[in-house]
């Protein structure tokens, strides 16, 4: 097969990393792609978010599967595009993207259909808005309803805080038109874990689970970002967890968008809180997570690309896939700054001596290469990856590999993994 995957950062490296190591895949690109993609798929100029660029691309290519990485291109409507034309693309359509697209759509959905989640009211008017704020008291968290590059939540612990948060949203324009609406509601108290499954428009099928760490700094402190390490299984995701996830949020979204005449083909991404009051669904991704994918790339055994097929054709009924035992656990080092101002084209050295610490695999994430060097081009730039029999040995060995590459502009946490090693030491001194 002829196969082209969408995007440039860490989530598409470890995609063409697993790709590229099936027997099917005869001919590898990606759309921008990076430094590191590069080592496994040829490049190709075009932005994620230029659809007709990777549409005229693919008719030209005789591409056989698009794998569409990012959000923002399966808004705009790629995969519709691309399946007009004939070619087969992984992802949901632009209707059944709106669970991503419109974080009131997605509440909505769950109200009609009984999918557990918190209390919600959703607002194009600050008057109505703050009157809500007020009513029911912080803390509380307000949304751009839009796609916001990961930006557009406030977890408010006050009241000022949930009344500025909507008055920059809906007054101030922060957010342009994603932040035109906003959902406003309750706050969750427990543990965040994340749930991946790969959906035909009928059948779901469970991937591993894994936890991200949204907070800048150790101890889970500072500005929220898009992900600084994650790493797979969640402990916390038990089988009977994972079984009552299943049966109450994931099939019946399915089941719902079906009914709704917008099929959810591709992976719906489940971010849960594990609350007092049992699993409640805090958002629907329509991708990947990032740095979530990493890692489940690194424990998945079977090969990945019948699977994306099958999801496309409508057999996932016939599809099972094997996992290995191991945790994999992932850093991201990111620029200093990030997620506010950074700067980029720093240089990054020691990747190689890093790679070689048994059980590493480096995704890059932002990176460009320039006369024969690597250099710094986004905010989160690498993902160092590990393997190892428990998340003690992963997050040793992958800050092994971090203290071998020298990059002076750059940083990451030291504590990713800590909720895992806490619960592993419990378990370990146990008489």
């Amino acid at each position: 097969m002829k196969i082209l995957v969408v995007g440039s950062g860490g989530r598409e490296h470890s995609l063409c990393w697993a790709i590229a190591a099936s027997p099917l895949c005869d001919k590898l690109w990606c759309a921008p792609g990076n430094a590191g993609i590069a080592q496994e798929a040829e490049c190709v100029a075009i932005a994620a978010d230029d659809v007709d660029g990777l549409v005229d691309f693919a008719i030209a290519e005789s591409v056989d599967l698009v794998v569409v990485g990012p959000e923002q291109p399966l808004v705009m409507g790629l995969v519709d595009r691309l399946e007009e034309m004939g070619i087969k693309a992984f992802g949901p359509r632009a209707a059944a993207a709106e669970l991503e697209g419109s974080k009131g759509y997605m509440k909505d959905i769950c109200a009609k259909y009984d999918i557990p989640t918190a209390a919600y009211g959703r607002f194009t008017d600050i008057e109505k808005a703050k009157a809500f704020i007020r009513e029911n008291g912080a803390p509380i968290v307000v949304k751009a309803d839009g796609l916001a590059a990961g930006k557009g939540v406030t977890v408010a612990r006050t009241l000022d805080e949930a009344l500025n948060a909507a008055e920059d949203a809906l007054v101030e324009g922060q957010f342009g038109s994603a932040g035109a609406e906003i959902v406003i509601e309750e706050f969750m108290e427990g543990e965040e874990i994340s749930v991946f499954a790969l959906c035909d428009g009928k059948t779901a099928l469970p991937l591993a689970s894994a936890q991200d760490h949204k907070a800048a700094f150790d101890g889970d402190k500072g500005p929220n970002t898009g992900g600084m390490g994650a790493y797979s299984p969640a402990p916390a995701m038990t089988d009977e967890l994972m079984a009552e996830v299943m049966k109450t949020i994931i099939q019946p979204t399915i089941d719902g968008m079906a009914r709704e005449g917008r099929p959810y083909k591709g992976v719906l991404f489940a971010g849960l809180m594990l609350t007092a009051d049992g699993v409640k669904l805090l958002e629907h991704n329509v991708r990947f997570g990032d740095p979530e994918c990493q890692v489940l790339m690194l424990r998945l055994m079977s090969d990945l690309v019948p699977a994306l097929v099958a999801a496309c054709d409508g057999m996932l009924k016939n599809v099972d896939l094997r996992w290995h035992a191991e945790t994999a656990l992932t850093v991201v080092m990111a620029a200093k700054g990030y997620p506010g101002s950074y700067a980029r084209g720093s240089l990054i050295e020691g990747l190689d001596e890093a790679a070689q610490v048994a059980g590493v695999e480096i995704f890059h994430a932002g990176t460009k290469a320039e006369g024969g060097k690597i250099l710094a081009n986004g905010g989160r730039v690498l993902n160092v990856c590990a393997r190892g029999k428990s998340v003690a040995e992963a997050q040793a060995r992958a800050y092994q590999a971090i203290d071998r590459i020298n990059w002076p502009g750059g940083f990451c946490r030291r504590d990713i993994g800590w909720r895992a090693t806490g619960r592993e030491n419990v378990v370990n001194t146990i008489p």
